[in-house]
């Protein structure tokens, strides 16, 4: 199903590119492009690079018609594939393959260096973001293996949190606010809830007499301070101050 749905892609067009039968490699050291007839190609057309899923496709196309002339299907790169030669950045030998299976190596080159530089990056670029995404797809894979963490409430799960002075507590008590900014600040009481109040100094008289006031004069004849002396003397009985009021106000109603 996901092979259904990849999609061909176009990486890289170059419009001239030469093809060159090219002898078997005598040793281990590489190809080298000045052992080819550089200067009679076997075959010119368009080369283009196009993508489908992981792999890479180098076509060989006429350049009028568009038709296929041989094709290397690309894996990996550097690699047996796509080889570049020894003494150029210009030439390179691919590996062409059939429908059949058959396959053959065979050399390419670009006049153009540039081409040549993107022929060579186009897949570069393609197989890294391969490798990129095999990475992203391996970390996917170990992280859905992982025991995935349950951070829900369990059944009659409860949390305890603690704000400033308040206490959660049952029946408990905030600490009580120092005061601020000169506001007055009282005393916790003693200890045993008593509280006592110290005796009055000696040099403070408690006394219940009452300060009179002034003693009008009468109109008939005499002292009143005699008067008052007289009355006050006269009651043996009953409070100084009573009948001290009384033989005023008789006095004046007389």
């Amino acid at each position: 199903m996901a092979a259904e749905l990849e999609y061909e892609s176009v990486l890289c067009v170059k419009p001239d590119v030469s093809v060159y039968r090219i002898p078997p490699r005598a040793s281990n050291r590489g190809y080298r492009a000045s052992d080819w007839k550089l200067d009679q190609p076997d075959w010119t057309g368009r080369l283009r690079i196009t993508s489908k899923g992981k792999t890479a496709y180098i076509k060989l196309e006429d350049k009028v018609s568009g038709e296929l002339f041989a094709q290397a299907p690309v894996e990996q790169y550097p690699g047996i594939a796509v080889e570049t030669v020894t003494d150029s950045s210009r030439y390179f030998v691919i590996r062409i393959q059939d429908g059949t299976g058959r396959s053959a190596f065979i050399g390419i080159g670009f006049t153009d260096r540039g081409d040549a530089f993107d022929f060579n990056v186009s897949l570069q670029d393609h197989f890294k973001w391969v490798k990129q995404e095999s990475e992203i797809s391996k970390e996917s894979q170990e992280m859905d293996a992982r025991p995935k963490l349950d951070l829900g409430f369990k059944e009659g799960q409860t949390i305890k949190l603690s704000i400033g002075n308040i206490t959660n507590k049952k029946g408990g008590a905030s600490k009580p606010r120092t005061a601020r900014g000169g506001g007055l600040s009282l005393l916790p009481p003693p200890p045993g809830g008593k509280v006592t109040i110290p005796p009055p100094s000696s040099s403070v008289a408690i006394s219940n007499h009452v300060t009179p006031p002034p003693i009008p004069k009468s109109n008939h004849g005499g002292s009143d301070a005699a008067l008052f002396q007289t009355r006050h003397h006269s009651h043996p009985t009953g409070s100084s101050s009573e009948w001290h009021w009384q033989d005023i106000k008789d006095r004046l109603e007389e």
